[in-house]
């Protein structure tokens, strides 16, 4: 097989590729979006955006969005030092996109069509962060995996809720999925909250990886240890802890 062809089949199913497709196909949706909603009709037939469905979409789409990004990206590089200030960033910039929603929900027609394009130029700044800056760092974190990412952002486009449980047994896991998935629940707990591992044996190597990855930040509690099967309880600790 011809080396081009086998580069392309490994681009085709790395994490890091299918990763990024969906984030920027997620970024191409919300961009194409805003642009129809955004851009004034012919005079003949008025020149108005349509502010009403441009309302409904960014207090839905685009707000679904960062809400999703931030669980799902800003949070698995929330607690890496060289990534926490970019994400402190990404925060701020979501915030203050939010708020120009706000300002538009409540806005009449002149305002709403100068509100839209401020919203579309800002979100396009903040994605293109996201593209640029964000997923190539993610892609050297420990403890975080690409497909898991890709796939909640899937989830996202599809419109699908992306399940959050409170019990993970990693005994239904294949074996190299297993730590990656438990580092993604963590990464998406809110501080004080917590998960119950269940696993077949004492998960010593989660507990050293978590020391070194997370030192400080999480809780470690045994609720049942062995013979047959171990529950611990995982959690991020509450900043005033």
């Amino acid at each position: 097989m011809p080396a081009s062809e086998i580069f392309i089949q490994a681009t085709e199913t790395d994490p890091d590729v299918i990763a990024r497709g969906a984030v920027q196909e997620a970024h191409e949706r919300l961009l194409t979006g805003l642009a129809e909603l955004t851009t004034a009709q012919p005079v003949a037939q008025g020149a108005e955006p349509r502010s009403a469905e441009l309302v409904d979409f960014c207090l839905h789409d685009v707000r679904r969005y960062l809400a999703t990004a931030d669980r799902d990206l800003y949070a698995a590089a929330s607690q890496d030092d060289e990534t926490r200030l970019l994400v402190e960033a990404l925060r701020v910039g979501a915030a203050a996109l939010n708020a120009q929603i706000d300002e538009l929900a409540a806005a009449g027609l002149v305002d709403a069509a100068r509100l839209g394009v401020m919203i579309t130029a800002t979100l396009d700044t903040h994605l293109q962060i996201e593209e640029s800056v964000l997923l190539p760092a993610l892609a050297g974190l420990p403890g975080v995996d690409p497909s898991l990412l890709a796939a909640d952002l899937q989830a996202y486009l599809a419109g699908e809720q992306v399940e959050q449980p409170t019990v993970i047994d990693v005994r239904r896991i294949a074996r190299g999925g297993r730590h990656p998935r438990v580092f993604a629940r963590y990464a998406r707990l809110a501080p004080g909250e917590a998960f119950i591992l269940v696993n077949s044996h004492d998960p010593k190597p989660l507990r050293r990886e978590f020391e070194a990855i997370h030192p400080g930040a999480f809780s470690w509690d045994y609720l049942q240890a062995g013979p047959e099967e171990w529950r611990v309880r995982i959690g991020r600790v509450a900043a005033d802890a």
